[in-house]
């Protein structure tokens, strides 16, 4: 019996794509549901109109008002990459538009927690702000808005996250998921929000005279797409049609080497090559060593790598950022290993009726900064939704959670909240990934009740991975003209996936090399080609010493190595078959 569930996506008919798109790309688009060339269209003058949003005009009107004013803005960022690739744009380009008094605060996710609380208003109090700018946070922080009035600070919020029921009374939101908001890409990052709201100030401004006037180049904000689109790859958004020009564009950018300075310094660590980057490199070789500050230390300076225009300066913090990353992986296989041994009884037997549905892990050892890895790796493993829980400094637990298919986490937080009041006493996030607080005895009843919400909405199907592909890739097409096709068709991410394919190969040679990776020497059955793949962090255990026919899924990638190129399968998934 199959223990790979492979469910291969179904195309539609196909619409009206452009003349002469190669068929394999036709039948890759409709398994997407992409209906025509308007969908592949990753022009700048393609994107959505800023008037869209409901709240443009309220907000670009505050901001202007300070920028023409010189008053003192204070962009209150969050920890994460999407957060400081916010702060870093609107730093970067407030400060072309004219305003000399712009300045950034990040919280320290371990002395004050996520967004604008009342504790960060208090410290950013002391630098006297005329205004502050909540960017990827402050739709949740009412107590924190509040107390920003009251000290006469006014508040403009700009977020991405789910609302609640009620609302901050700021002077302003701007946020795409607010009930009734016409805009019509609701997977904006914070920082594509942060983005159209500077695209309308700039129309603004153009229309009063004001650069002009002061005597300054009107900014080109297309020159900052790089930054924007390292955060929303990093922010695992959906890449709807909007999401992909924004991605597009910034990698455009990137690759003729028009990005800052910090990017470019980031990449050359991930051993990158610029001329060839994809979305992908950026969430695997930028975005873990930017989010590796706010995870272990301080995410300011994840920010001043990104806002440093000197290559040596950029290159020193790039440097600091990926020393964080090396002990951020250190950390977390220890936290991972830890996980694993308490959740071996699941492994063993998944079927277990007894198992939770809904999995929550907590170890007083664990590092608050990286639960959240833990828990999508063991949601990976398990194909369950994860909670995984550290200790604050304030004797709270810090909960990260990581979702399945057909359940929104942020739903099932709520409903934990309603059932028993007080338990959570803080919490926010998206469908598939939130945060909370919990009091410090509360583990056990929110685990409890946490799975008992998880059975209510989940049946023991949804509780099995399955992973979708493209169905079988034909021998001619198993190419490096291929590879070459199917990168350019992107950018490729989070709910427009990169392509995969599923077929069934004769084995032919297998050995271990780094000591943790499987490499193989395949043919393809019909036709008899050799293919070289390789299968990452697998020792091949499970492949019986006569297997000579494997399943995989693959997708087709090239192995540069001094300067030669070659054709290699990266290997997802790997179950031997008998033969035939």
């Amino acid at each position: 019996m199959s223990s790979l569930r492979i469910e291969r996506r179904v195309t539609v008919p196909a619409g009206n794509f452009p003349a002469g798109l190669h068929p394999l790309l036709q039948r890759i688009y409709a398994g997407r549901q992409i209906q025509g060339a308007g969908e592949l269209d990753y022009r700048l003058s393609a994107l959505h109109d800023f008037h869209a949003f409901r709240n443009i005009d309220a907000a670009v009107l505050l901001l202007a008002d300070c920028v023409q004013a010189q008053k003192h803005i204070l962009i209150v960022g969050d920890f994460d990459a999407d957060g400081a690739t916010s702060t870093a744009l609107g730093v970067r380009t407030l400060r072309k538009m004219g305003a000399r008094r712009v300045d950034y605060l990040i919280p320290n996710r371990f002395e004050y927690g996520y967004g604008l609380t009342p504790e960060i208003v208090a410290l950013a109090a002391k630098r006297d702000p005329d205004l502050i700018i909540t960017v990827d946070n402050g739709i949740s922080s009412l107590q924190g808005v509040e107390a920003a009035r009251a000290a006469g600070i006014r508040v403009l919020v700009t977020d991405h996250h789910l609302p609640g029921p009620e609302l901050p009374l700021a002077d302003a939101i701007l946020n795409p998921n607010l009930p009734g908001d016409p805009f019509p890409s609701k997977h904006l990052a914070g920082v594509g929000v942060l983005f159209y709201l500077l695209l309308a100030l700039r129309s603004h401004l153009r229309e009063c005279g004001w650069f002009m006037a002061c005597g300054i180049p009107e900014p080109n904000l297309a020159e900052h797409l790089d930054i924007v689109a390292l955060g929303t790859v990093a922010d695992l958004v959906q890449f709807d049609h909007n999401n992909r020009i924004l991605v597009y564009q910034g990698l455009e950018r990137i690759r003729a080497g028009r990005c800052v300075p910090g990017i470019h310094a980031l990449l050359d660590l991930g051993k990158r090559n610029l001329r060839r980057l994809s979305a992908s490199d950026l969430g695997f070789a930028v975005a873990p060593r930017l989010n590796a500050a706010g995870r272990l230390s301080d995410m300011s300076l994840g920010v001043e790598c990104l806002l440093a225009d000197e290559p040596a300066k950029a290159w020193e913090l790039a440097e600091r950022l990926d020393e964080l990353n090396h002990q951020r992986r250190n950390i977390e296989v220890r936290m991972r290993e830890e996980a694993m041994r308490v959740l071996e009884p699941m492994v063993l037997n998944p079927a277990d009726p007894a198992l939770p549905f809904g999995v929550c892990l907590f170890n007083e050892e664990w590092h608050q900064g990286v639960v959240g890895l833990v828990a999508s790796r063991i949601k990976d493993r398990l194909h369950r939704p994860v909670v995984a829980f550290a200790r604050g400094e304030d004797r709270t637990l810090k909960g990260s959670a990581r979702s399945v298919k057909n359940l929104h986490i942020r739903d099932v937080l709520e409903a934990v909240a309603t059932r028993q009041p007080g338990l959570i006493t803080r919490f926010g996030g998206h469908s598939m990934a939130a945060g909370l607080t919990l009091a410090a005895n509360g583990f056990a009843d929110f685990a409890r009740i946490f799975d008992a919400e998880v059975r209510h909405r989940l049946g023991n199907g949804d509780l099995t991975g399955v992973m979708q592909t493209d169905g079988d890739l034909e021998a001619q097409f198993i190419t490096l003209e291929t590879v070459e096709l199917l990168r350019a068709a992107g950018p490729w991410g989070q709910g427009f996936p990169e392509p995969s394919f599923d077929g069934t190969f004769h084995l032919l040679e297998r050995r271990i090399v780094g000591g943790k990776h499987l490499r193989l020497l395949l043919a393809e059955r019909l036709t008899g080609l050799r293919l070289e793949a390789i299968v990452f962090n697998n020792d091949g255990s499970r492949l019986a010493n006569g297997s000579d026919q494997v399943r995989i899924v693959y997708r087709p990638d090239i192995n540069e190595y001094r300067g030669e190129r070659r054709l290699q399968l990266l290997v997802d998934a790997i179950e031997p078959v008998a033969s035939l």
